[in-house]
């Protein structure tokens, strides 16, 4: 089955890397790029390069995000010469950044020059940015708007969400690649990473939606939470700024009109949605083992959706 797979956060990469054990390179995954922030001089793509990391078997588990084992000389000697200290990269991770920043200086595409990352680390699966323009959020707190990536490592997500903003999501559209993708797909998932800040930014993408929805693919969401609480992340503070409870229901109810079943926790408290069908299994992905399980449970599911 060819799977077009929305994705942002760690929950949406675990997915991708147990849906590339089972389908390989028969898998596309169109990513957030509304998190991408300059620092330390180098472009930075955290969705798209979890995304990678996680499909080349190099992230760091332990955390969910970063490589294993990576050492931050390069970040430690930066910061001993006056750089900012509150975004750190490790020495691989800077490397890949400091590739992406000079391709695109050269005049490249944000998409091929993850393509080329992707392929140097042994990823099967395609890594897809959602646009080339550039889109950031911006997170409105109380204390004004902050960039995401300093709401999240700087204000460590406490601050009450008043609310999100796109800036330039007016001019951005999908890549050619991620429009293919989506007419290509014979399952469209859209997985259990942040709906607000993670999914969001995808589907708020001029053009998006409306390729979704003229295609002929089932369209499948995944919750991201587990037995009512959300894995990582701090998914209830948006859902909150949004007036929608942090439930599968709430998130099911952002993607309204556009998705034609949710997978859901087995564990659960709260109801499903009832717009939708829903099926209740175990979700959390623990290990190599249950993220290939779920992806197999999803793909199954999605096929069930298309023979029906």
């Amino acid at each position: 089955m060819r799977v077009a797979l929305l994705a942002g956060g760690t929950g949406g990469a675990k997915l991708a890397a147990g849906m590339q054990e089972e389908i390989g390179a028969d898998l596309a995954v169109i990513a957030n790029t509304a998190d991408d922030i300059e620092a330390l001089g180098v472009h930075v793509s955290p969705d798209p390069d979890l995304i990678t990391y996680w499909l080349s078997g190099e992230i760091d588990e332990e955390r969910g995000w970063g490589l294993r084992d990576d050492s931050f000389t390069v970040f430690d000697r930066l910061t001993k010469l006056g750089a900012p200290s509150w975004f750190g990269l490790s020495d691989r991770d800077l490397a890949a950044c400091l590739y992406r920043r000079q391709f695109l200086e050269e005049g490249g595409r944000l998409t091929d020059a993850q393509a080329q990352i992707a392929r140097a680390l042994g990823v099967e699966a395609r890594v897809l940015p959602m646009c080339e323009a550039p889109v950031r959020t911006k997170v409105l707190t109380a204390a004004g708007s902050r960039a995401l990536q300093e709401y999240l490592i700087v204000d460590r997500g406490e601050p009450e969400v008043h609310g999100v903003e796109l800036e330039g999501i007016e001019v951005a559209e999908p890549s050619a690649e991620a429009l293919e993708a989506l007419r290509w797909a014979e399952a469209i998932v859209i997985g259990p990473s942040n709906p607000v800040i993670s999914i969001g930014p995808i589907l708020a993408t001029p053009g998006m939606t409306e390729a979704i929805a003229a295609s002929n693919a089932p369209v499948v969401a995944v919750s991201p939470f587990v037995a009512g609480q959300v894995v990582k992340g701090p998914t209830e503070r948006f859902m909150q700024a949004l007036g929608r409870p942090s439930t599968a229901a709430g998130v099911a109810s952002l993607y309204a009109g556009l998705i034609d079943a949710m997978v859901v926790d087995d564990g659960d408290p709260d109801p499903p949605p009832a717009e939708i069908p829903t099926l209740a299994v175990p979700t959390l992905m623990e290990g190599a083992a249950g993220r290939a399980r779920l992806a197999r449970v999803v793909l199954d599911y999605a096929a069930s959706l298309t023979e029906a």
